[in-house]
């Protein structure tokens, strides 16, 4: 099987060269941060991943999270151990408020280094994933008592927090939620009585953190129905004493744990709230009825990070698929027939598969990490204006990096057991396993179709276009610079990225059109969001290929840089013109099919 490798020098050129880091030292806070200072922790990080949390991530596939005794959950062998690592390390830290603890560190460094959790061991890097969403929205939403009781022991990683949203009838319809919290002041002030079943609650009970943090929602006694009644709760496992000490066993429990297609080793809980009393006991965040408002501060820290987590499960087939290449002996040369049989990366069909694997992960990993940075100059720019333009990129971003990079996942991982052949399908090359691990992302934190309608209704529809005009003023502006490259070869990159970007003009055009005709927008968000991802990838590509040009790139890194750009101007980019007819086109046929048809 083969053993992970963090892509640490791409990481570390994206952020150097692609984003600069003269860039991220000129915002408050990072003056000091260099090249390292970057060196230094994505070597650190790599080992974690490489020698500690891969090698355990076949383990917990096999063995699975287990419940051992009521309400207890065990996970796989060495997790335990993997996690005291991690959490000693500081690792947790990186990117949080240093009053409470954190290393105040650029988010776009800290998605570097979550990538390496995440393409070492997707099961492991779920728990560090949902906590920081919880750091995130207490940091942003919690009182000044909360944030003293509760941000310092799950910014260390002492403590984990959980995000509970989903209920039986309640999936992507939040407004049918039925955990109900009454209010209870003899169990403390504020405090409320939490009753009712959340289910799918990744990381809901596990034996890593001697305390759980769950952030729920639910409805107060007189809320109205829908999701202006929903309100936000913190439901501690064990409640905590004014001193910061742990007190008693809440009334909140696992009670069961799915049996999964992949990432088997991270516990998926149905969680019990009030079983055994009158509720579990809970604290009111921010005002009442605000719970779902207050919640998209996690679910949107979430979705960047579950994008990631496409980008680096990608990489992970991409790097088992490249050793398996160089190693397996099959079949002549086309164009040495008398000669012997050769290693299959000298075929020609297999170099485009793995190139079609690499264009698209090293673009999806640049325009990540580029929302990562719009989200460092959104909390750190002085200038609110700038902070505000910012944080308009990282919302439009957002649906597009959750969804494009989560389908990469799922096509990458595809493409691996592909590459793999007949020991692809087998279980001991550790393919499938990648597969596997891969297929959900598309469908928790908000399936890849919502995400299409979040991105044509609220980023686009919603502030008439402006900011993805901005986003394709950007992408005409680097089409320009490769005009004048000194290297000709980008220069081929050009007409193709401008035609490309002319498709997505075209498509917005059209959306803002037709605003007042939702279901017609509804039938085509998804290609809308494939066409938007599609560029925006060209862009990052064509930028990584400009700043390869730099005197302190070395050559063959290079040139291995450049064809990979050209790469996906040749095989992607011209899929773009073709998503246009879905957009403007396709809901037609979409809509005039009857139920009795299918």
């Amino acid at each position: 099987m083969v053993p992970y490798v963090a892509p640490t020098e791409d990481m570390r050129f994206v952020l150097e060269h692609v984003i600069g880091l003269s860039r991220l030292q000129s915002l408050p806070g990072f003056e000091d941060w260099g090249s390292d200072t970057l060196q230094a922790v994505l070597e650190e990080a790599g080992k974690l991943a490489t020698n500690v949390l891969s090698p355990i991530n076949a383990v917990g596939d096999r063995q699975h999270a287990r419940i051992t005794q009521p309400g207890m959950v065990e996970l796989p062998e060495g997790f335990k151990a993997a996690y005291d690592q991690y959490r000693d390390g500081g690792w947790n830290a990186l990117p949080f408020d240093p009053d409470y603890g954190g290393q105040g560190l650029p988010w776009s460094v800290a998605f570097a280094v979550q990538e390496m959790w995440q393409g070492s061991n997707m099961s492991f890097g779920l728990c560090p994933m949902l906590n920081q969403g919880a750091v995130e929205l207490l940091q942003e939403h919690g009182s000044d008592a909360q944030k003293k009781m509760y941000l310092e022991n799950l910014i260390s990683g002492v403590w984990t927090g959980t995000m509970n949203l989903t209920e039986p009838q309640a999936g992507s319809d939040l407004a049918t939620v039925r955990t109900v919290a009454t209010p209870d002041p003899s169990a403390g002030e504020g405090a409320f009585r939490v009753k009712g079943q959340k289910i799918y609650i990744t990381f809901g009970e596990h034996d890593l953190a001697e305390n759980i943090i769950h952030m729920v929602l639910a409805r107060t006694p007189d809320a109205p129905e829908g999701t202006k009644g929903i309100s936000l709760f913190i439901v501690p496992k064990f409640l905590v004493n004014e001193d910061g000490s742990l007190g008693a066993r809440n009334d909140v429990q696992c009670v069961s744990l799915e049996s999964k297609m992949g990432i088997n080793a991270s516990p998926t809980c149905t969680m019990m709230y009030g079983d055994e009393s009158d509720g579990a006991i809970g604290y009111l965040i921010g005002n009442e009825r605000e719970g779902l408002k207050l919640m998209f501060t996690m679910m949107n820290n979430a979705r960047l990070a579950v994008g990631l987590q496409g980008v680096a499960i990608a990489q992970r087939a991409y790097g088992q698929a490249v050793e398996h290449a160089k190693d397996r002996v099959q079949s002549k040369h086309v164009a040495k027939p008398k000669e012997g049989s050769v290693r299959i990366i000298e075929h020609a069909d297999v170099r485009r598969m793995l190139l079609l694997m690499r264009s698209q992960i090293e673009a999806g990993r640049a325009l990540t990490y580029y929302a990562a940075y719009c989200l460092d100059i959104a909390k750190r720019h002085p200038d609110r204006s700038e902070q505000a333009k910012a944080q308009a990129m990282v919302d439009l971003l957002t649906p597009i990096v959750k969804t494009w990079g989560t389908d990469l996942g799922c096509d990458v991982s595809s493409l691996g057991v592909q590459v793999h052949g007949g020991m692809g399908y087998v279980e001991e090359a550790g393919a499938s396993q990648t597969f596997r691990d891969a297929r959900i992302a598309p469908i928790y934190e908000g399936t890849n179709g919502i995400q299409a309608n979040d991105l044509v209704f609220r980023k686009v529809v919603r502030d008439g276009g402006q900011t993805m005009a901005h986003l394709i003023s950007e992408v005409r502006d680097t089409a320009q610079e490769l005009e004048s490259a000194s290297d000709p070869r980008l220069q081929s990159i050009r007409p193709r990225l401008v035609e490309a970007c002319d498709a997505l003009d075209e498509a917005t055009k059209w959306v803002l059109e037709h605003k007042d005709a939702p279901d017609r927008l509804a039938a085509g968000a998804y290609p809308y969001l494939n066409l938007a991802a599609t560029v925006a990838g060209g862009w990052m590509s064509a930028r990584s290929a400009l700043a390869a040009l730099g005197d302190a790139v070395p050559e063959s890194f290079r040139v291995a840089k450049i064809a990979t750009a050209r790469f996906y101007a040749q095989h992607y980019l011209p899929k773009a013109r073709s998503h246009v007819p879905a957009v403007t086109e396709g809901w037609d046929a979409t809509l005039e099919l009857t139920e009795e048809a299918f």
